[in-house]
């Protein structure tokens, strides 16, 4: 099977949309995604994006992506990879694909400059957590997650 990575282009939209559903089906939260095709198009292909997106294609078929945005170190001075999401279909699962994505992306960052390549993991994805220990990755187990949304970020923001 050929594969390759490659970015994102406009025309890829409707399968990139698809593999997130299915990470949100895998993540067990199926219902929370409402993002369209529309929206992604914009955040992706407008004139100055602030986030990306790459696709792996096995035989001229996308089977995963990876979408991501810049971060910034204030004690590094200087950007980082935040990888947002990082999907490959289950039956494409250990053949390298994933590692391929993820070290394309490392790569970005090692030309570019960049002092970090981070991201969340779910901490009962166990197989994910031993594929990224496998790789280098450093749990950051003494930082906790914030999140502010709906209404308690309107009430935040007014």
């Amino acid at each position: 099977m050929a594969m390759s990575i490659r970015e994102a282009q406009p025309g890829d939209v409707a399968d990139i949309l698809r593999l997130i559903k299915d990470l949100a089906l895998y993540e067990k939260a199926p219902d929370e995604v409402v993002a369209t095709e529309s929206q992604l198009t914009t955040a992706l292909f407008n004139p100055n994006p602030h986030v990306f997106a790459h696709v792996v294609e096995v035989d001229n078929r996308i089977i995963g992506t990876a979408l991501w945005f810049l971060n910034y170190s204030t004690w590094q001075g200087t950007h980082g990879i935040y990888l947002e999401d990082l999907y490959i279909e289950p039956e494409y699962r250990g053949r390298g694909y994933g590692l391929a994505l993820l070290k394309h992306l490392a790569k970005i960052c090692v030309e570019r400059g960049y002092g970090r390549f981070q991201w969340w993991v779910l901490d009962w994805n166990t197989p994910s957590i031993e594929f990224y220990k496998s790789q280098g990755a450093v749990a950051m187990d003494e930082w906790t997650v914030f999140r502010v949304t709906g209404e308690d970020l309107n009430k935040l923001g007014s």
